[in-house]
């Protein structure tokens, strides 16, 4: 009876398993299996204890008076390291940045001694047979021996420089992965810095350790100023360069476009709109000389005002007349009182005059700024004009043909 409950539970755990495999769902197999052994476990038991009776053997006597202890802490301990194995965290795995470019140096360093012992060696020869052509004169065989042994050795030095520069290389290599850690950006700035070597080398290092694959997703900016070492870092810049790219096209078309426009306009309304151009510089350079909050916020608010005049001078060039004495007394007088302003900022001792005289100017530019806004409206009366009479035609029309809610309502009487 106990095989046989033996089987069923090691068939149902075999099940279990090759279902998990079958399906790719291995987050309850674990807790499965040690529910079933449990089982297994509480079956058996059960049925030694009802053996004992007939079979006439003492199972304290065998396991010990503290059988039943023992066994509620073995299924302690197997709910615990079930729940244990249940509740470990899934960790990612970790993508390849770097090689360790071991096998690289080891292969540099053993061509570096090669080279350089056979280096020796051709150089040994070469002397030896150049003392035996000098003992028995320079014959053709000795010649030629010389001419080998002297191949030799440039080859073999050859051989040993290439081995040392790999072995040089992935030194440099294993420096510059030392500075940038687990980083996923790096200005080339920052490894020529921290490793001695020149801006220049660190590049044609970095092309070249890319180029070999020591960096496996590493990839250089078009200025070759940042290294990236994975490739979503690289998404990243391609997609922000194209960005920048797109961003910086269409502002030049809008630039053409303006210029376009500009260009249809007449003389003295180009001048106009220029001097207009030249006086938001200025109210935009005080503003970044002051320093104090509420003034700038009173001249950002003037900047915007005056900037928009002109737009709306340029956008409709016959309205350039209503602006005349902006031109000729507000604006000059506005920038006088922000450079005046400026200079009473910038002094080290601020008394009562000084004060006074600062809260006057910032009063001023209140006033100001109330009549850059009505100036501003007017601008825009004659559209608000076309758009009162437009708005007036549509109401009656459809108060004649019966659409509005008063119409509406006689038609209803009608009916």
């Amino acid at each position: 009876m106990i095989n046989n409950d033996w089987e069923r539970f090691g068939d149902e755990i075999r099940r279990t398993i090759q279902d998990a495999v079958d399906n790719r769902d291995f987050s309850r197999l674990n807790q499965t299996v040690s529910d079933t052994i449990g089982k297994a476990m509480d079956t058996v038991s059960r049925g030694m204890k009802d053996t004992k009776g007939a079979a006439g053997v003492n199972l304290d006597s065998v396991f010990g008076n503290d059988s039943g202890n023992q066994k509620k802490k073995y299924e302690t301990r197997r709910a615990d390291y079930g729940q244990q194995q249940y509740q470990q965290p899934e960790r990612p795995a970790k993508k390849l940045l770097y090689l360790k470019g071991t096998s690289t140096r080891i292969g540099g360093i053993f061509l570096a001694v090669t080279g350089y012992i056979f280096t020796a060696g051709s150089i040994i020869f070469l002397l030896l047979l150049a003392l035996g052509a000098a003992a028995t004169g320079f014959d053709l065989v000795l010649k030629v021996g010389m001419t080998i042994f002297g191949l030799f050795g440039i080859a073999f030095l050859v051989m040993g420089i290439a081995g040392t520069n790999m072995a040089c290389s992935v030194g440099r290599f294993r420096k510059y992965v030392k500075v940038i850690k687990e980083r996923e950006y790096c200005e080339v700035k920052e490894l020529a810095q921290k490793t001695g070597k020149s801006v220049k080398t660190v590049v044609k290092d970095l092309k070249k350790m890319i180029r070999k694959g020591w960096f496996c997703q590493g990839h250089l900016d078009e200025q070759g100023t940042c290294l990236m070492t994975s490739n979503e870092a690289y998404s990243q810049y391609t997609a922000l360069m194209e960005r920048t790219k797109r961003e910086k096209a269409e502002r030049e078309a809008e630039a053409a476009r303006q210029q376009q426009e500009f260009s249809k306009l007449s003389p003295e309304v180009q001048k106009i709109i220029q001097a207009g151009d030249e006086y938001v510089r200025k109210i935009r350079e005080a503003n970044d000389a002051i320093p104090g909050e509420e003034i700038s916020a009173k001249m950002s608010r003037m900047e915007m005002l005056v900037d928009r005049i002109f737009d709306r001078v340029e956008e409709h060039p016959e309205s350039v007349a209503d602006i005349r004495k902006l031109m000729e007394y507000y604006l000059p007088t506005t920038i006088k009182l922000l450079d005046a302003y400026e200079d009473l900022d910038a002094q080290p001792v601020q008394g009562e005059n000084i004060i006074t005289a600062k809260k006057e100017i910032e009063k001023t530019i209140d006033t100001l700024n109330t009549a850059f806004e009505k100036l501003l409206d007017d601008l825009f009366q004659d559209t608000a004009w076309d758009l009162s009479s437009d708005i007036s035609v549509l109401q009656t029309m459809l108060a004649q043909e019966g659409l509005t809610e008063d119409g509406l309502k006689n038609a209803g009487r009608k009916l």
